[in-house]
């Protein structure tokens, strides 16, 4: 029999300073049973941090290759923004750059080790890739924080993140990264 995905009913209070987005969000989020949830609240943060109209999450879930977890489409259907979370390989980034007209990367992991695989092969304009790192232990204190049915309030403010959960507050700083080495 198989796993099915659980549901994350999480309505988001978002204050976006730096882009002056300011929302109120009812997200339901699908987990796939073999997504951490490491992966699941970062998908929630990049799509808090990138949102404008048009936005969504894959309908395909984590299994589709051939589409982002998170996508910004225009009015036509046009794919405008690749939004993508983790570390991708250097194959999926370059399909996402020659798909979408802007590619953003939300990460946790270290800027060398995003360097290593982008140079696996030549990625389509790399120096373009948008890539936000925002570290684990981040993610690691909201975690126990966060049930099927959580309300939080999202800021960024200055290039910090701070979620608020149940009246604490975690804040991290969001680091601008390149996926080109330095020479």
């Amino acid at each position: 029999m198989a796993l099915t995905a659980t549901v994350y009913h999480l309505p988001v209070s978002l204050s976006d300073v730096d882009r002056s987005v300011y929302e109120s969000l009812d997200l339901r989020l699908a987990r796939h049973p073999s997504e951490t949830m490491r992966y699941l609240l970062t998908r929630l943060v990049a799509y808090c941090l990138s949102y404008e109209d048009g936005i969504s999450f894959s309908k395909g879930g984590l299994s589709s290759t051939d589409e982002p977890p998170i996508s910004i489409r225009d009015a036509t259907g046009l794919l405008v923004a690749w939004i993508d979370v983790g570390l991708p390989s250097a194959d999926r980034l370059h399909k996402a750059a020659k798909a979408a007209q802007r590619v953003s990367l939300f990460t946790t992991v270290e800027e060398g080790q995003l360097q290593r695989q982008a140079r696996e092969r030549p990625i389509h304009k790399i120096e373009q890739i948008e890539v936000f790192r925002i570290a684990p232990s981040f993610f690691d204190e909201l975690e126990p924080k966060v049930s099927r049915h959580t309300k939080l309030d999202v800021l960024r403010s200055d290039g910090t993140l701070y979620v608020t959960v149940d009246g604490a507050t975690l804040e991290a700083p969001i680091e601008k990264l390149s996926l080109q080495a330095n020479p």
